[in-house]
């Protein structure tokens, strides 16, 4: 049996780095375990082999869960960097979708999740069964996000800036206002609009969308009565209310169905979404592979 002074650099491999990462990002060992398909016991016992090699406690009790050290949030950033350099070795020369393993992360608010993460599921499924496909929150993206490989892609209307940062247009929609039929009819002005009570989506606080600062410009203001997180928030409030949304036209074929729409009765800037990712991912087979996939999943009445 090796004893903690006996460890060095050369025992890590590429299971090591990976089950680093899933800890960090399940923030627990079952969570961790059920990521990698192995048992709880055979977690715990590689993450004392990891900090036998660090010398670092790496993750310490916190209520019933754990919390990862910041030097295990430090590693993690590294494990991952080695992880793609890996991968990019191993997929040297022709590019298989088909022996793809492991998982890529992409960062998406719930609209995009809805009108375009289905439809890639479903490409990678048939094309490459070994690869696990990950959604996290985008939120606002961050240049940090996309550089510490905390997501391999970003889906968002609002591309961080980076001279590193690549960006491409996937398709463009339009805001409509949405209302329950069975409490009100739609507002027939913009004055009638205005007098509503609204509920919106705010993603960060004091930060309203895009559109509201549109129209503040122009000195239109709504009235706001509820705020939620994302637009998959809406439903729930306006069943069975007077209030008004004003959400993506592509969402009336999806969660929003049941509502009445009609077009705002002002003019609206348009919702552009953006691919994004970190140029240093510019040239690898895999990643422009997935690029494409994701370009033939946007819903074809956004074409």
């Amino acid at each position: 049996m090796k004893h903690m002074n006996d460890f060095d650099w050369s025992d890590l491999d590429a299971r090591l780095l990976q089950l680093l990462v899933s800890v960090v990002e399940a923030g627990s060992i079952t969570g961790a375990a059920q990521a990698l398909g192995v048992t709880q016991s055979a977690v715990s016992h590689q993450l004392d082999k990891l900090r036998a090699i660090t010398g670092d406690a790496l993750f310490v009790k916190s209520g019933r869960g754990i919390v990862a050290t910041a030097r295990a949030g430090e590693l993690a950033v590294q494990a991952r960097a080695l992880l793609r350099q890996l991968q990019g070795f191993a997929q040297t020369g022709a590019f298989d979708p088909q022996r793809w393993r492991g998982t890529v992360t992409l960062a998406a608010n719930d609209f995009q999740r809805e009108v375009l993460l289905p439809a890639l599921a479903r490409q990678l499924r048939e094309q490459a069964p070994g690869l696990a496909l990950r959604i996290i929150p985008s939120d606002v993206p961050s240049l940090e996000m996309l550089r510490d490989g905390a997501c391999d892609l970003a889906v968002s209307p609002r591309p961080p800036e980076g001279s590193d940062i690549v960006q491409k247009r996937l398709f463009e929609d339009r805001y409509c206002v949405y209302w329950d039929p069975a409490v009100r009819e739609g507002p027939h002005s913009l004055a009638e609009y205005l007098a509503a009570d609204h509920i919106t989506v705010v993603y960060e606080p004091r930060r309203t969308l895009h559109l509201d600062r549109t129209l503040e410009a122009r000195g239109l203001h709504r009235r706001f009565a509820v705020m939620v997180p994302g637009f998959a928030s809406l439903p729930a409030f306006l069943r069975g209310s007077p209030l008004l949304a004003t959400a993506p036209a592509l969402l009336h074929g999806r969660f929003l169905s049941e509502f009445a729409r009609a077009e705002v009765p002002t003019p609206c800037p348009s919702l552009p979404m953006y691919l994004i990712w970190h140029r240093r991912h510019q040239d690898d087979a895999a990643h422009r592979w997935l690029r494409e996939r994701i370009e033939l999943s946007t819903p074809p009445e956004a074409r």
